[in-house]
């Protein structure tokens, strides 16, 4: 199994950092994506984490895709014949998006450095995006003559919208953290050394809410990207039931009856 992704814990918190700074953490095999895939599954049913952190070792947070396994006809991409780089693309990046994104726990993408085709994408998937000062972006697929095959098409546009997506996506031009804020790509930009720090900090406002709240809000908030409104109430009636029926929602009134500070189990 690839060790690409790094798992730290620090309390309710999991912070993923993706460590090949050799290849500018470029994901490069099936083994890479799989031990995103097993990693991501693993948060998910752990209800003792409630938030990620996913950054990148070294000065960039994630090159995108390996343009020498393409070349090569190796890799994650383009294989022998058309049949064979579809089921590869399936069975590669696009089972690392969903994952990503079927992922109930809220993440923050801390980007450093180059986010790049790919690796934007990768941010995309964040509910929450902070990049450090010297980050630079693009995606940049049409640059080597490629489509986004990731689900970048998707995911960009429910982040900033047809027409600044369509203008990032149809030039691949390379931009700036200052422009990616000003766009609505990331939330903040903070200066380099404080990047993580900042991080932690969102995580911690995060964390400090009840956990199986937090999923639930996180998927409710998912599936209104894409649903009625009638569907979307219907949903947020269910998931309101089941949360009333907590010990985490009753502490909660509780605590603000009594003027005090919640204390929060998961139950």
């Amino acid at each position: 199994m690839s060790d690409f992704l790094q798992l730290e814990r620090r309390g309710p918190i999991a912070i993923l950092t993706m460590d090949r700074q050799e290849s500018l953490n470029a994901i490069g095999t099936h083994e890479d994506c799989q031990n995103i895939i097993a990693t991501f599954e693993r948060i998910r049913d752990n209800r003792g984490i409630s938030a990620v952190i996913l950054t990148g070792k070294g000065k960039a947070f994630s090159a995108g895709g390996n343009l020498k396994g393409m070349k090569d006809r190796t890799g994650i991409g383009v294989l022998d014949q058309p049949d064979s780089t579809r089921s590869n693309y399936r069975e590669g990046v696009q089972a690392v998006i969903r994952a990503m994104m079927d992922c109930e726990v809220p993440m923050i993408a801390a980007i450093n450095g180059h986010a790049i085709g790919l690796g934007c994408d990768l941010a995309c998937t964040a509910d929450i995006r902070i990049a450090g000062e010297s980050a630079q972006f693009a995606c940049s697929f049409i640059k080597v003559g490629i489509v986004p095959g990731d689900g970048g098409a998707w995911l960009l546009q429910k982040v900033l919208g047809y027409p600044r997506a369509a203008e990032l996506f149809l030039t691949g031009d390379r931009f700036d953290a200052k422009y990616a804020k000003e766009i609505g790509l990331v939330n903040d930009v903070v200066p380099d050394d404080e990047l993580l720090d900042r991080a932690i900090a969102m995580a911690e406002r995060i964390t400090c809410n009840p956990p199986r709240a937090l999923r639930l809000t996180k998927r409710l908030l998912r599936e209104a990207q894409h649903g009625r409104l009638s569907d979307i109430l219907e949903l947020s009636a269910a998931y309101q039931a089941i949360i009333h029926e907590t010990a985490d929602n009753r502490e909660a009134i509780n605590a603000f009856v009594e003027k005090r500070k919640p204390v929060f189990t998961g139950d």
